[in-house]
């Protein structure tokens, strides 16, 4: 007897809980994802924060048929010259600091995270590492040692030793920061945590004291990056720069990709003692590669930034009801708490029986998450709104 696609997908493809939304894709346009049974969804969280620009869109789907046409994958990171990822370092360098001249590229943000963490440790000679309490990181040995969550870690101990965390915005915390440490890794903004949102002085204090010990100052935008909170990277809020810069996720496009990036001079220790110190073969695919150029060609076009702030402020005006305990956001980067893990859970499923599509947070269960295409217009805000606030009518009461 031949299987159904549902089938397939939970007897033959390794799941990661025992509740997917088994949703049958057929295909994705904009910020809309199309079901096998002709049920249209809102994707209001952009495939956790990957579809920055919504699906297919057709400067990036052209990119990648352009590269299609001259070549896929040749040869292993960093031996020969490409087009595609010369661009994506030029574009990417010339929209950064100047001592984040020196791009390495990967497969995903743990990947990039592991990239970081190995050149601190050169860079210092250091084996020290410091997170945040409420960090998520990636799932792999390395990323997992540096994030928070105890629940999805305790199965995987023993992970990397040295590693210690300290609290958000709790600036006598940073004594903790000493010679002894080659890095401390934050995130921007905390995504998992729940959108949690660093205050300018505690990020001053945290360069200023990574600058006085020697240490590292690791910054992961995998979530916040690629103009999710209305600048290219979230560091530029703040005024503060990081030693090395991680990003992922809206970078390809829609397609794998990560980096990590910091001055050529660090980055060169990769090359001796040992010579190839850090080894990738798929990073810096050229498919990758050209679409994430376009990605970043069409966030950097003149008023793209401003739209997404004035769009996020749209939708934390719409999204109203006095159930909502608090409301973080960061541009178009939302969670929105409430006083149960069970009142979103049901909000979450009120909104996908009606076409929209939002998400929970693994670190924070008591508020749910957006994050929505950087395109949305303005009607889609607000019938994506309305149905919001009826799932939530229809959860606390």
């Amino acid at each position: 007897m031949q299987q159904t696609e549902k089938n397939i997908f939970l007897n033959n493809i390794a799941q990661t809980s025992p509740f997917p939304f088994l949703l049958e894709i057929d295909r994705a346009e904009g910020i809309y994802l199309h079901a096998k049974d002709g049920k249209k969804y809102m994707d209001l969280i952009s495939g956790v924060a990957v579809s920055n620009l919504g699906h297919q869109h057709p400067k990036v789907v052209n990119a990648v048929k352009v590269q299609l046409e001259k070549h896929m994958h040749i040869m292993v990171y960093g031996e020969y010259v490409q087009s595609s990822v010369n661009k994506l370092a030029q574009i990417l360098t010339d929209n950064l600091p100047s001592h984040l001249n020196s791009v390495y590229l990967c497969n995903s943000g743990a990947e990039s995270i592991e990239g970081a963490l190995k050149l601190a440790k050169r860079i210092t000679g250091r084996t020290e590492m410091l997170a945040f309490k409420g960090a998520y990181h990636g799932s792999t040995h390395g990323a997992l040692s540096i994030s928070s969550n105890e629940k999805k870690k305790y199965r995987f101990r023993p992970l990397l030793p040295d590693v210690g965390f300290l609290r958000l915005n709790v600036i006598e915390d940073l004594e903790l920061i000493s010679n002894k440490t080659a890095c401390v890794v934050i995130e921007t903004i905390q995504g998992d945590a729940g959108v949690r949102i660093p205050n300018k002085q505690f990020l001053e204090k945290l360069r200023e004291k990574c600058n006085e010990t020697g240490t590292m100052l690791i910054m992961d935008e995998i979530q916040s990056g690629i103009g999710r909170t209305g600048k290219l990277f979230a560091f530029e809020h703040f005024n503060v720069e990081p030693d090395i810069l991680c990003t992922a996720k809206a970078l390809g496009g829609g397609l794998p990709l990560g980096a990590f990036i910091a001055d050529k001079k660090h980055m060169d220790l990769f090359t001796k003692q040992p010579m190839l110190g850090h080894i990738n073969t798929f990073g810096g695919n050229p498919m990758s590669c050209a679409a994430a150029v376009a990605t970043l060609e069409v966030i950097l076009e003149e008023e793209f930034l401003n739209e997404v702030e004035r769009k996020g402020e749209k939708f934390e005006k719409l999204i109203n009801h006095a159930a909502i305990v608090e409301i973080r956001r960061k541009g178009m980067m939302f969670a929105f708490e409430f006083e149960t893990e069970e009142i979103v859970g049901k909000i979450v499923e009120n909104c996908l029986e009606n076409g929209v599509i939002c998400f929970w947070f693994l670190s924070c269960p008591n508020s749910f998450r957006i994050a929505p295409p950087l395109t949305i217009n303005d009607q889609e805000i607000e019938i994506a709104c309305k149905v919001i606030n009826e799932a939530i009518e229809k959860a606390v009461n």
